[in-house]
């Protein structure tokens, strides 16, 4: 039996014993396992070197690579440094959707094989969505705000105080990938007009209207984000987008800060053409002291945390585990990025 050495270089939640564990499953195969553990979510990801969303930790994966050939991390950051101090390494796999933390054309000129685990975390992520796109059209942090604050106000159910139901809304999505895949699923299971505008996508599900984004924009109660950030997507939703919306409409963010002029989305809750916003992403994260907002009329906001889930990290593993798996048997792994 083959035995490769490989570094596990996970977190606090991507856990070494859960890599570990999903991967001891393969067939075939003896693992010679060194483990270094990063310090996210603990301390918060950054940008290293020329890689983005990574753990300061070059110095860390520069010791433990020696004799590597394969390793499996999340957080990881695969700079030009690093990779010059793993000769032997052939196979990095990302437990994430995409490896924004390899400086994947330095590792291709190394022949390093780097795959991803696209889909990990969806179920997660889709959930979150929809529980913060109820949460602003019921507007449940002011609620709560109220009974904390030792009032009873029954005058919220006023017609003009009340929320909406998602039952008969029209909901836009903006990107159709697994995320946004399963967010209309639900969405549809709730009984709403779905809408999607995606350029990447000619066909959807039964009872999903495809649609260009500005007529999703006009047409959309609810708008919700789920693209990826690209230098196309950049921005992509501002001053003109959010005029576009009805008065009242809703706005969910959980896929990326960058997709989103913030500031114009706060003018737009304050002068109530949005009627609510939800966001678990934003420019600057951790969000820094003094941020409009933190005082903006009518928003649910979470920190970043859509895919914190127990499934989703033992789901990460374990894909990652068919990526070593799918590479030592000599077949492409799903998440490949590079070859």
């Amino acid at each position: 039996m083959r035995t490769v050495k490989t570094l596990l270089a996970g977190d606090h939640f991507v856990r070494n014993e859960l890599l570990a564990a999903a991967l001891s499953a393969v067939d075939d195969v003896s693992f010679d396992f060194r483990e270094v553990t990063l310090p996210w979510p603990l301390t918060p990801y950054g940008r290293v070197a020329e890689v983005d969303e990574a753990s300061d930790a070059e110095g860390q994966l520069i010791e433990a690579l020696s004799g590597i050939e394969i390793a499996v991390t999340q957080m990881g950051p695969f700079t030009e440094r690093v990779l010059d101090a793993a000769p032997d390494l052939k196979l990095l796999v990302v437990c994430r959707g995409g490896p924004v933390n390899v400086n994947v054309p330095a590792a291709v000129k190394r022949g390093v094989v780097v795959a991803s685990t696209p889909g990990r975390n969806a179920v997660a992520a889709a959930e979150h969505a929809v529980a913060l796109m109820m949460g602003a059209l019921r507007n449940l942090p002011r609620l709560q705000r109220t009974l904390e604050q030792g009032e009873w106000r029954s005058d919220l159910y006023a017609y003009d105080e009340c929320g909406l139901e998602l039952d008969g809304s029209t909901v836009g999505l903006v990107g159709y990938g697994a995320i946004g895949q399963r967010v209309a699923r639900v969405l549809l299971a709730f009984g709403a007009h779905v809408l999607v505008a995606d350029p990447f996508v000619d066909k959807a599900s039964d009872g999903i209207e495809l649609v260009e984004l500005d007529d999703l924009l006009r047409r959309s109660d609810v708008v919700s984000l789920h693209a990826r950030l690209t230098d196309q997507t950049r921005g992509m939703i501002g001053t003109d987008q959010l005029a576009l919306m009805p008065r009242g409409a809703v706005l969910v963010n959980t896929a990326r800060g960058g997709l989103l002029d913030y500031d114009a989305t706060v003018d737009a809750l304050e002068s109530g053409q949005l009627g609510a916003a939800a966001f678990d992403v934003f420019p600057s994260e951790p969000l820094p002291e003094g941020s409009r907002l933190l005082t903006a009329p009518n928003v649910v906001m979470t920190p970043h945390l859509a895919g914190a889930t127990k499934q989703t990290a033992l789901r990460a593993g374990l894909l990652a585990a068919e990526a070593v798996a799918a590479y030592l048997a000599g077949r492409d792994p799903v998440g490949l990025v590079s070859a």
